[in-house]
């Protein structure tokens, strides 16, 4: 491959980016402009703010960077590892693992001990 081939590429990738980055930001800016202000009254912005917007959009919710995959792909993959690792188990430590599991796993979503602090609250009647 020569070099102008590859130069012929990248210009041609630079447009395109830089086109798709300026569509993105003027769309962005559009529905901001046009719902923001008329719902929330709040301030219109302009191209540059959209811009960061975007930037700050990306960094708190996208990342950086390729291959970490999604977190329903992560997910996905702990599934089946733990899948694997289940099946090589006799039926008595399956029933075991299980039992764990659910003894490990009950709590999440309540505070320990709330029923006893709830009970040091109660008028009497």
């Amino acid at each position: 491959m020569n070099r102008t081939f590859w130069l012929k590429k990248a210009v041609k990738f630079a447009f395109f980016a830089s086109l798709f980055v300026v569509l993105a930001g003027f769309v962005t800016q559009s529905l901001w402009n046009w719902l923001v202000p008329e719902l929330f009254h709040g301030p219109a912005i302009s191209f540059g703010q959209t811009l960061g917007l975007l930037v700050l959009t990306r960094i708190l919710f996208g990342g950086f960077g390729r291959g970490r995959g999604s977190w329903a792909q992560k997910r996905r993959q702990w599934k089946q590892e733990i899948a694997r690792e289940v099946s090589n188990l006799s039926p008595e430590e399956r029933e075991n693992f299980r039992q764990q599991m659910q003894r490990r796993c009950a709590q999440w979503g309540h505070r320990a001990g709330a029923p006893e602090a709830a009970s040091q609250f109660r008028q009497p009647a």
